[in-house]
């Protein structure tokens, strides 16, 4: 089964569901096992609070997004984490919404969903589901072919 979910600009993510959910779930599992999901203090996002933000943001989230969401947004590994969904949708540092309004601000495409912010620099969904650095200084070659390799080389493997 595909899962086709779109952008504002019209484009497409594509990416076979159960792929998506195989590549992200070990993630999921190597991220738990770094990071005890019992002390952390920020409540996970439901799919009525993920829908919420996809209209305010204008996007359809890809699968495997939504599952990291819904899994570990909450998680710091390292010295990152991802961007956090909150049901007051806060304009306070590290939430989704907030995130994105400031990185536009400074010229980030309007096609790409910024996931994670790290110093004022970006990474990145793009509409042909790769992952993206997006500097403040402008575009870099830095990409991902995926959600879960981002997770694992940058997120993991950063710490």
């Amino acid at each position: 089964m595909v899962s086709e979910t779109g952008n504002p600009s019209g484009g497409y993510w594509t990416r076979t569901k159960a792929t998506a959910m195989k590549d992200i779930t070990s993630v999921i599992e190597e991220i738990n096992r770094l990071d005890e999901p019992s002390k952390r203090k920020l409540p996970l996002p439901d799919d009525e609070l993920i829908e919420k933000y996809e209209k305010a943001t204008g996007f359809i989230f890809p699968e495997d997004y939504k599952i990291l969401l819904k899994n570990v947004s909450n998680a710091f590994v390292g010295y990152m984490s991802p961007l956090t969904l909150s049901n007051e949708m806060t304009t306070s540092y590290g939430d989704l919404l907030s995130t994105l309004n400031d990185a536009r601000a400074i010229g980030l495409p309007n096609d790409w969903l910024p996931i994670c912010e790290d110093n004022g620099d970006y990474y990145c969904l793009i509409p042909n589901g790769n992952v993206r650095f997006w500097s403040h200084d402008g575009l870099t070659d830095e990409s991902w072919p995926n959600l879960a390799t981002w997770a694992e080389e940058v997120w993991i493997q950063g710490h």
